[in-house]
């Protein structure tokens, strides 16, 4: 199998509060947190709807692509010379997406729409949901974007074999906004699609609680292909800074091949 990535990638996960629906003073507090980050790093990972919170009032808040917050993410990513990713509400084609924004430094805008729509808050009624399985490549590194209540589906997630022999990704990134009375679940689905798919695993949840009164409790983290925990935030504000190794992972991929006996399969859309 080809052996990627051949550099490690350094990340900073920004565990925050959130401003309720104040898409402006998100961005000026964000914008802070981002210029004042204590290392140099490849990626920043910001939470699911670091703009305005997880709201439905998605009439009320959404932009479209190019407008605000684009614009401030190109910005971001253009200063620190790193990706800066994480979803915002965005109006496309007269419908509305919980949209991953994947902003370069060199001006590239890329984005991942949310396939699986929270439905206990209703989410499949005020947003339209992904249609494609999206691998964004970043130094040497095939990333696969994820949003929140994706986890928790491992057959959207499944790292399959290419056409090269490789496997489809090395990292995956889960933005979210994940409550505290289920905050175990977010623990434990890391882990194992870490496991389940020999890649790096990192989620950046939000802390604080939102305007409809519910709790949010970090544990922000990131896991190796064994489960392993590399850094990892309970409930407070702070922003995390892991390394991921590009060797041990490749050592790990051919020392322990259990991509090897994966299943076979075809998404439908």
């Amino acid at each position: 199998m080809k052996q990627i990535p051949e550099t490690n990638l350094r990340l900073a996960l920004v565990q925050t509060d959130l401003f309720w629906k104040d898409i402006i003073a998100n961005l000026a507090m964000i914008e802070e947190k981002i210029l004042n980050l204590q290392q140099e790093v490849d990626l920043i990972a910001l939470p699911e709807m670091f703009p305005t919170g997880f709201t439905m009032d998605a009439s009320e808040v959404a932009e479209p692509m190019n407008l605000t917050v684009c614009k401030w993410l190109l910005q971001m990513a253009r200063q620190t010379k790193a990706v800066v990713t994480g979803s915002a509400v965005i109006q496309a084609g007269g419908k509305f997406y919980n949209r991953l924004l994947w902003a370069r430094p060199d001006g590239k805008l890329d984005f991942y729409d949310k396939r699986h729509l929270f439905r206990m808050a209703n989410e499949h009624d005020h947003y339209d949901f992904g249609k494609a399985k999206k691998v964004f490549e970043w130094k040497g590194w095939r990333i696969l974007p994820q949003i929140c209540y994706d986890l928790r589906f491992p057959v959207w997630s499944r790292n399959q074999v290419q056409e090269d022999g490789s496997l489809a990704y090395d990292l995956m990134v889960y933005v979210a906004s994940w409550p505290k009375p289920r905050i175990n679940a977010w623990d434990a689905l890391l882990k194992a699609r870490a496991i389940e798919n020999l890649s790096y695993a990192v989620g950046v949840n939000r802390v604080g609680q939102d305007g409809n009164g519910i709790p949010y409790s970090g544990h922000s983290g990131a896991y190796n292909f064994k489960g392993e925990t590399l850094v990892f935030s309970e409930d407070r504000e702070e922003v995390l800074y892991v390394e991921l190794d590009a060797a041990s992972l490749a050592e790990f991929r051919q020392k322990f091949p259990a991509w090897m006996d994966a299943d076979d399969f075809s998404l439908r859309f």
